[in-house]
């Protein structure tokens, strides 16, 4: 058995991370820390060799960790920072009613926080990870961004004037000036290794905070469970290449992601139907726009707008909400006299949890098995109104034709409400400050919290979600 410690966290990525800088800022130099981290540290340089071919790390994939019985893929990586190391940046705050559903439309769950209550820590993370974004946004915000917006396509910029705060620049972690150890976006497009390392990583943003002495980062250490008793978790158990081990803490904190946050909680004999339920994730769809006598060209970074036309409003009683993604990756269009005569939008929908889609223990305690049967009518019926929906907000563009997949993105990066929050444990997992409303002195971090699945990226409201949490739990 392992010393003591005052607090143990699983995982290091966006969750994890936010809620450890933190808890280091409020706590006295006596405290101590361990940290569970199931993969390796490839750091941006070695990651960045082997994209050019110079080097084979053998990175550990998130598709080895998991069963399925579907042939939709959840995309994570197992390793330190988490998904920070292959996302791409985004970081729109969601909008008020995103958390009132229910009691707006009629639909889904309310939350039991507001955005209110999220607004000072999202101002934060917004300056910790020095996002880029524009004066004029779709949702509330008392403060400016810390790097000044990425620059619209001429596309874009057409569509910004007639829609205004509804069509803006992305708010995003990929820097549009240079900032510390960080350069401008190169719109190169190659994101999941940043050949500048323009975005925020946790490497290359909050990295001190696993070096300051109070921390002791273990790697190669999956977690499998813990001990509980009387309400309370006792101790940790997890294996450190593949040896047996086991540490006791005052607070547990589970921020590895909606898979294995379920996965821990399961294997540790969380007997809440709830737990592992409702796992989801936004569906994207792609469409591309030609046009008559327009050039799309410009624009500063690999998504240069997000659109607000489809996202909120009285439709969403009846069919998902819908957020647009301007993107500006290479492309031409292939005629001679048009290549750049076109635009590519990407259109991400909401969902809505449903209990059938779960995380199940199998007989092996290291791998869970992922059930999944599809997203829901909700949304689908939001898909099928998108060839029609295009002709009514871009109609300003001199379309000549368009083409819309008519196939699913297999997965949009966010893993979603398999340990939902709520304000009881018959309608959820964890309280409205993340805490297990069974076991009191764990704490359950990231997108795998939240009771609906919003068109917005979740990682800027995750890590809002982990400061809150941390600031309420201790102070």
């Amino acid at each position: 058995m392992d010393t003591n410690y005052d607090l143990i966290v699983v995982g290091t990525g966006f969750a994890s991370s936010f809620f450890l800088k933190n808890y280091l800022e409020i706590q006295g130099t006596s405290t101590r820390v361990l940290v569970l981290e199931r993969g390796k540290f490839h750091p941006h340089s070695k990651r960045l060799s082997e994209k050019r071919g110079e080097v084979n790390l053998a990175i550990n994939k998130a598709g080895k960790t998991y069963r399925t019985n579907s042939d939709k893929i959840w995309v994570f990586d197992p390793n330190f920072g988490g998904s920070s190391n292959c996302w791409t940046g985004c970081t729109p705050r969601f909008l008020p009613n995103d958390l009132k559903l229910r009691s707006t439309y009629g639909v889904g769950r309310d939350w039991p926080i507001s955005y209110d209550d999220l607004s000072p820590y999202y101002d934060r993370v917004e300056q910790i990870m020095q996002i880029a974004g524009p004066e004029l946004t779709p949702f509330p915000k008392s403060s400016k961004y810390p790097l000044p917006p990425h620059k619209l396509s001429t596309v874009d910029q057409i569509l910004q004037k007639k829609y205004g705060s509804q069509y803006i620049s992305q708010p995003t972690a990929r820097a549009s000036l240079a900032v510390g150890d960080r350069n401008a976006c190169c719109t190169s497009a190659v994101c999941d290794v940043c050949p500048v390392n323009s975005k925020f990583t946790i490497e290359n943003g909050i990295g001190d905070i696993y070096k300051d002495v109070r921390v002791t980062l273990k790697y190669n250490c999956q977690v499998l469970g813990l001990k509980t008793g009387s309400n309370t978790a006792q101790s940790i158990e997890y294996l450190e290449e593949g040896i047996s081990k086991s540490a006791k803490a005052d607070t547990y904190v589970l921020g590895a992601n909606g898979v294995f946050n379920a996965h821990i909680l399961l294997n540790s004999g969380d007997d809440n139907p709830l737990t592992g339920a409702g796992i989801t994730e936004q569906v994207g769809v792609f469409a591309r726009l030609y046009y008559k006598d327009l050039d799309n060209v410009g624009g500063s970074s690999i998504i240069t707008a997000n659109g607000y036309m489809m996202y909120d409003g009285a439709h969403r009683k009846d069919h998902a909400g819908c957020l647009i993604e301007s993107f500006n990756t290479p492309f031409i269009r292939n005629e001679a006299g048009k290549w750049r005569k076109m635009s590519i939008f990407k259109f991400v929908y909401e969902d809505l949890p449903d209990n059938g889609n779960k995380v199940k223990l199998t007989e092996d305690e290291r791998i869970p098995e992922i059930v999944y049967n599809g997203h829901s009518t909700y949304t689908q019926r939001a898909i099928d109104k998108l060839p029609e929906q295009i002709k009514e907000y871009f109609s300003i563009l001199p379309i000549e034709r368009m083409e819309v997949d008519n196939y699913r993105q297999k997965t949009e990066f966010h893993i979603c409400s398999s340990t939902r929050m709520g304000d009881t444990i018959d309608n959820s997992v964890v309280d409205k400050n993340l805490v297990h409303h069974k076991y009191k002195n764990i704490l359950v971090l990231g997108s795998s919290v939240y009771p609906t699945v919003t068109p917005a990226n979740p990682t800027l409201t995750l890590s809002a979600l982990s400061l809150m949490a941390c600031n309420n739990y201790f102070q």
